[in-house]
């Protein structure tokens, strides 16, 4: 599947696909069904203002199988963007298949034709060996870093 994978910059049309693809990540890996409406607004709010992040889609042919979405964190230490990759989602039929190594590999080649973006990062459920497994393949290592949240 990957030679014929076209990965790109989604639009406002993706609007729909990324909402359901977000919805459907949310209930696969955490169990929570979420607000169709709420997180529609914030689908289009993504969308329609790169400062708050972008996706990436991945086709294969004219149908949609991947998505990951990007935000920014400013880094005083390194002067320079943080990349974080989240909502990351490819249809089940899809997996396994370089799906998101694919939009990875894209997602690296914009952050190197830029020279203000100092590193990528994500978070991962614990359990998701799965997941781990393929961050590491693809050079990722895990942080030193824990991740703690307040949510408001």
């Amino acid at each position: 599947m990957t030679e014929e994978l076209n990965i790109r910059q989604a639009a406002v049309e993706d609007g729909e696909t990324i909402t359901r693809f977000n919805a459907a990540m949310a209930l696969e890996s955490e169990g929570v069904s979420l607000d169709r409406a709420t997180l529609r607004a914030g689908v289009d709010a993504a969308l329609t203002d790169e400062a708050k992040a972008f996706y990436l889609l991945a086709e294969a042919g004219d149908e949609p199988v991947g998505q990951l979405m990007v935000t920014t964190e400013w880094s005083d230490w390194r002067n320079g963007w943080i990349w974080w990759i989240q909502s990351v989602y490819v249809k089940p039929e899809a997996r396994r298949q370089g799906v998101y190594s694919r939009m990875y590999q894209r997602l690296t080649e914009m952050a190197n034709a830029r020279d203000d973006i100092r590193g990528m990062r994500l978070y991962v459920m614990r359990e998701n060996w799965t997941a781990k497994r393929t961050y590491e393949a693809l050079g990722m290592s895990h942080s030193h870093y824990d991740l703690y949240e307040t949510e408001l």
